[in-house]
């Protein structure tokens, strides 16, 4: 059998069954490949299941407010996809008469769709004879043909995006795309493989030269920033103080808490002595509560968090600097990042 005969027949006996593999619509399917990304399937499968839920056609998400998509997609990172959908939705709404395109030469001019999201949508939609490559894709190809060109390289990505386009099925585009995604996906993982019982266990050049472990090469990671944040929660009674942030950083677009900045760890006596909390604060607020430091994994970033509660503040700084009063039973009602949410639901519980 040649390659993709192997590997669609592995992928018929062993494939989960998953509701965006279930249907060709291509709302749904973008759906699915905009949660999924940089998202393992057990976290994306759930914020799937609501979001096609509470939006089932491109024209119900097009309706929607960024703060409710923002709201729905809460806990699950990236927040500029979701941004990014709305952006897209609107345009299909437009420029498409509400119908979601299927042609890649069409998807690929969307916000928020590259060059995999694209072949994904339409192969899987329409059949279109478009290879997919994400990194399960390029792992199987790394391993199988033993090629050692780093796949986050220029190079790279045109070597294996050559490659999978020679083995694609072209009558059966979206099978195959399906089968090498789930295959790097369960047979092929990054640690651990299933070598014992995979189907190309003669012919794989890493399993035969031991290299499972070397393969794929990966230029060296950017180097992790280190941040650290004090927020203060500014307790009013039943209402608490929080503010938008705006889209030139991380959590772009999401609403978290007034914050100091520090470029390194630093105690109590040089937060209250900064120019910003005497501002805020009057130098005369008294710290009730300072929270344990709270380590937060961003892909890049290291954020390192305090909370500080406190009551007085000066009112002229509300209006200043945008920030909204709330009351505490409406936290729930604004998207916040997963590191601001969990503390604000533990104190209120």
């Amino acid at each position: 059998m040649s390659f993709s005969d192997t590997l669609i027949s592995w992928y018929i006996n062993n494939k989960r069954n998953l509701p965006w593999r279930n249907t060709h619509n291509p709302y749904l399917i973008w759906l699915s490949e905009i949660i999924l990304q940089q998202t393992r399937v057990e976290q994306g499968l759930p914020y799937y299941l609501r979001f096609s839920d509470a939006y089932p056609t491109i024209e119900s998400f097009a309706n929607a407010s960024e703060d409710q998509i923002l709201r729905m997609w809460q806990g699950l990172g990236y927040y500029s996809r979701g941004r990014n959908m709305l952006k897209t939705a609107k345009v299909i709404q437009k420029d498409f008469n509400g119908i979601f395109p299927q042609a890649y030469a069409d998807l690929i001019k969307l916000v928020g769709i590259g060059e995999y999201t694209a072949a994904a949508i339409s192969s899987f939609s329409s059949n279109e004879a478009k290879a997919v490559v994400d990194g399960n894709v390029y792992r199987v190809i790394a391993r199988y043909f033993g090629i050692s060109t780093p796949i986050n390289s220029t190079l790279g990505k045109k070597e294996f995006q050559a490659i999978a386009n020679e083995l694609l099925d072209i009558k059966n585009a979206g099978e195959h795309n399906q089968a090498m995604i789930e295959f790097g996906a369960l047979q092929c993982k990054p640690k651990n493989p299933n070598c014992s019982v995979c189907p190309f266990q003669t012919s794989c050049f890493a399993y035969q030269h031991h290299k499972i472990n070397e393969l794929p090469v990966k230029l060296k990671k950017l180097k992790i920033k280190e941040r650290f944040f004090y927020f203060f929660l500014i307790d009013n009674g039943d209402e608490i103080l929080i503010k938008r942030r705006d889209n030139s950083d991380i959590w772009a677009g999401l609403h978290d808490l007034p914050a100091i900045e520090f470029s390194e760890r630093t105690g109590l006596e040089v937060l209250i002595n900064h120019p910003h909390f005497t501002e805020w604060f009057n130098g005369e607020t008294v710290i009730h509560k300072t929270s344990e430091e709270i380590k937060h994994i961003l892909t890049h970033q290291r954020i390192y968090a305090r909370f500080v509660h406190l009551q007085n503040y000066n009112p002229a700084i509300i209006e200043k600097n945008g920030w909204l009063k709330i009351k505490k039973s409406q936290v729930s009602n604004y998207g916040m990042p997963k590191l601001i949410f969990g503390y604000l639901k533990n104190f209120l519980n």
